[in-house]
């Protein structure tokens, strides 16, 4: 690579809105604006670096429709965009756009690249809730944007069948499989999480971009009130990420010698050093070997790493993707870090309390990342991100100063492949992972378990006997090992544990 063509960051931008009437709610496109025009101040280049732009590329924007929305985009800002691109749902698109932007500035093939997403999911349900109809425009644009990433669905139809339905109701699956396999009692696990989320917490309080900029100690965070319902064992409301916010982010990159050309201070400028992409080859999680792992996110961290030749130890700064608990707890374990490391995991706060939902979060990690590494000349960070299950994954490897050397070529390695569920099942069996799902109330009213036949060993998806004593009898106590008997009844399997 020509060390001219060096990817560079050269602005970022973040913002949010509170507005209680939805009426008078910015439009997506505005906020997308806003936020491009933000990343443009902040590269101290303003109007001239945003008519430079030759290439956009948008995350998915949930319910504006334009033919070619990066191109509307374009247009506002006085670009004539060139190369256009969406992403299809999915938290890890953020960074696999950049990954992507970068290899074209790279390659000669891009000059000056910007990468933004919106979420106004408050502003939708608030309007929703009120029976306002909101004006929204379409956006017009020519031509077709390239639709970046794999459209399937998160979840298969056995998964939606057993009430698989939301990120609330499958993560806990993994956050279960994981603790189980780590050894650790209902109460230890439980005391974990709150002192890991209680810091990305102290860090969002921090952040002036953050949807909740509140401390919430270890305690508070775990501990089952009025207001911090259960919504899927074990996760209490305060462990899961928000939706409902109105935030848009938006980074630009170019080269260094664009940056150069256009007058960007050096001490604006953050390096991009490498990154990877990769996807579960087992895309739903039913089929996959097992759920205290993902070997697919292990792969995609570790080879941004080799790309970027740095090792994890030479990481100043890390932004673990973290919709809940599990997606940090995983990340450590994919890559041998303790939950303790001093360095952190979050620059922005996280989902739960920073927001940045939808597939736009890791948008705002990078623009945090970069905030951070300004700060400290020489210093490098680690931006994940996941989309849908563990199932989609990416990473980027940032720094205060260029590259000690070409970005390595290393060849991502496989994961393992599907093995579906059995349809039916029956006969003496034990559950392998679970969780309990809760109503509104606060009461338990969905039992799910993936569970594996004692003879055999075949997996199945079930349901439990919806009964409250036994579904509070299975978290009461570890439901993971529980031998039960799994029956085909009326074209479900159900489980009865022992």
């Amino acid at each position: 690579m020509d060390p001219a063509r060096t990817p560079v960051l050269v602005g970022v931008g973040q913002l949010l809105e509170r507005t209680d009437d939805p009426r008078e709610a910015s439009e997506p496109l505005a906020l997308l604006e806003a936020a491009a025009r933000s990343a443009a101040a902040d590269a101290r280049a303003g109007d001239a670096l945003l008519r430079q732009i030759d290439t956009c590329a948008l995350t998915q924007v949930i319910a504006w429709k334009a033919q070619n929305a990066p191109q509307v985009l374009g247009e506002r800002l006085g670009a004539r965009t060139r190369r256009d691109s969406v992403a299809h749902t999915g938290g890890e698109t953020g960074l696999t756009l950049l990954n992507r932007v970068c290899r074209e500035i790279a390659a000669g093939e891009a000059r000056v690249a910007l990468v933004a997403g919106v979420n106004n999911m408050r502003t939708l349900m608030t309007a929703h809730a009120r029976g306002i109809q909101l004006d929204w425009r379409p956006g017009a644009g020519t031509g077709e944007p390239e639709l970046v990433g794999e459209r399937r669905w998160g979840v298969s139809d056995r998964e939606r069948e057993v009430g698989l339905l939301m990120p609330t109701d499958v993560y806990p699956l993994f956050a279960n499989a994981l603790r189980a396999r780590r050894g650790l009692s209902l109460e230890e696990h439980f005391a974990r999480m709150g002192r890991l989320m209680s810091g990305f917490s102290e860090v969002a309080a921090k952040n002036p971009y953050a949807w909740f900029p509140t401390y919430r100690s270890p305690e508070e965070l775990v501990t089952v009130t009025e207001t911090n319902r259960m919504i899927a064992f074990p996760y209490p409301k305060y462990l899961n990420a928000v939706m409902n916010t109105d935030q848009a982010s938006a980074v630009i990159a170019t080269s260094a010698e664009k940056a150069r050309a256009l007058g960007v201070p050096e001490e604006r400028q953050v390096w991009w050093w490498g990154g990877a992409e990769a996807d579960e080859a087992a895309w739903y999680l039913s089929e996959r070997r097992a759920l205290d792992e993902s070997p697919a996110m292990r792969a995609t961290h570790r080879t941004a790493l080799a790309r970027a030749g740095v090792s994890l130890d030479a990481i100043d700064r890390f932004d673990f993707y973290s919709c809940f608990p599990v997606a940090v707890e995983m990340a450590c374990e994919m890559l041998g870090l303790s939950e303790e490391d001093p360095r952190g995991f979050t620059v922005t706060g996280g989902l739960p309390y920073a927001g940045g939902p939808g597939s736009s979060y890791t948008l705002h990690a990078l623009a945090s990342m970069a905030e951070r590494l300004r700060e400290a000349p020489g210093a490098k960070g680690l931006v994940t991100g996941n989309g849908w299950y563990f199932t989609k994954h990416s990473a980027s490897v940032l720094a205060s100063a260029p590259p000690e050397a070409l970005p390595a070529d290393v060849t991502l390695p496989d994961s393992p492949g599907p093995t579906p569920p059995l349809d039916r099942a029956d006969g003496p069996a034990t559950i392998e992972t679970y969780t309990v799902i809760y109503a509104r109330d606060g009461a338990p009213e969905r039992g799910i378990v993936l569970g594996r036949l004692d003879a055999g060993g075949a997996r199945f998806l079930a349901n439990t006997p919806p009964e409250r004593g036994v579904l509070e009898d299975l978290v009461a106590r570890e439901g993971v090992g529980r031998p039960g008997r799994v029956r085909h009844v009326d074209g479900r399997n159900v489980f009865e544990p022992a």
